[in-house]
């Protein structure tokens, strides 16, 4: 490896240390200011983001997924499964909060998250899964189209950012192999 090439991981996280938490705040600032903000338009008051964070991880549905550049966190998603009393949506998760701090885009921390969520799912039997991106989020929409992701819907009235509405857009995935339109009979 080049001195000029960073060392880069993706692992879900069963704890994060102090400075872990600090480097996926940054991060998270980052990408809020950015526009690509899991939700907020602003980044909450520090120590709401910390308590976030930390929550993330005792949700028994939630694994966090982060992404490290030189072992610094910078990049994280969530994959969420069902409660176990929903077994209508057992075999159907989420994929949420992908994100990657953006001077430490263009690497592939984004689509290698994506695919740890994928590899999860799949060792928890899920079939199909399930993701919502803003219609302006456009690196974030061909790196799903992509992997594979169908957009089957859209919501014309998703968000309200800066006063201006803005679409999003609804994606889905099996994950047997295929489309979910491939091999129907007609």
């Amino acid at each position: 490896m080049s001195e000029n090439t960073p060392n880069l991981s993706v692992d879900q996280a069963f704890d994060l240390s102090d400075t872990d938490i600090a480097d996926l705040c940054d991060a998270s600032e980052s990408a809020i200011l950015d526009g690509g903000g899991f939700g907020w338009l602003k980044p909450p008051p520090r120590d709401l983001l910390e308590r976030y964070w930390r929550g993330v991880l005792l949700v028994p549905e939630r694994e966090l997924f982060v992404g490290r550049y030189d072992g610094r966190v910078v990049a994280s998603a969530q994959l969420v499964l069902q409660p176990r009393n929903n077994e209508a949506q057992n075999r159907i998760a989420t994929i949420t909060t992908n994100f990657v701090a953006p001077w430490a885009r263009g690497h592939g921390l984004a689509r290698d998250l994506a695919v740890a969520c994928e590899r999860s799912a799949r060792q928890h039997s899920v079939r199909f899964i399930n993701l919502d991106v803003r219609e302006t989020q456009e690196a974030a929409i061909q790196l799903y189209e992509t992997l594979g992701y169908e957009r089957w819907g859209t919501n014309p009235n998703y968000a309200v950012v800066n006063g201006k509405t803005i679409a999003g857009h609804f994606y889905t995935k099996s994950l047997r192999g295929g489309s979910r339109k491939k091999g129907r009979k007609k």
